[in-house]
């Protein structure tokens, strides 16, 4: 089976919504098994955790005791949002943040950036792709490690755009 036939059969089963296939010919196998998709979440820059609070309070004194405690305490300073753009890997493969080992990195937090830059190289097959920032502004972390495997669409880069 080569890499047009394997990609043919992933992109029919994405097309059918198959959620697992395995196939056996000869000496090779090939087995692809799709995570789920996540139900409608909130962005994972906005992520709510809720905790069960106690359900029943032993006394009428503890009840007002811990209503006055709740509305004694300052409410928490209300944090400023900013809006990040991410950068998403477009292929399967390894993370390198230099052109070869010992060069200094294509880029690292802080710095500015324009639409078009080399931010990293992904290598898939033993060939090396250039992935490019789509937006102008300042780059404001790296969520990957040098050498590290990646998936497709996993987050890269988050990019302050540019005002």
């Amino acid at each position: 089976m080569n890499q047009k036939e394997l990609k043919e059969l992933i992109e029919f089963l994405i097309e059918k919504d198959i959620a697992e296939f395995e196939l056996e010919r000869g000496d090779v196998k090939v087995r692809v098994k799709r995570a789920a998709e996540p139900a409608a979440q909130a962005p994972a820059d906005r992520i709510i955790t809720v905790h069960p609070a106690p359900l029943a309070v032993s006394t009428p004194l503890q009840a007002a005791a811990s209503a006055e405690a709740a509305s004694a305490a300052p409410p928490p300073p209300a944090k400023v949002e900013e809006k990040l753009h991410m950068v998403h890997s477009p292929i399967v493969g390894t993370y390198y943040e230099s052109p070869s080992p010992g060069s200094p990195p294509f880029v690292k937090p802080g710095d500015q950036v324009e639409a078009g830059q080399v931010l990293c190289i992904v290598e898939a097959m033993k060939l090396m792709n250039e992935i490019e920032a789509d937006i102008s502004g300042e780059i404001v972390k790296k969520l990957v490690n040098n050498g590290a495997p990646i998936e497709y669409g996993q987050e890269l880069f988050a990019i302050r755009p540019k005002k």
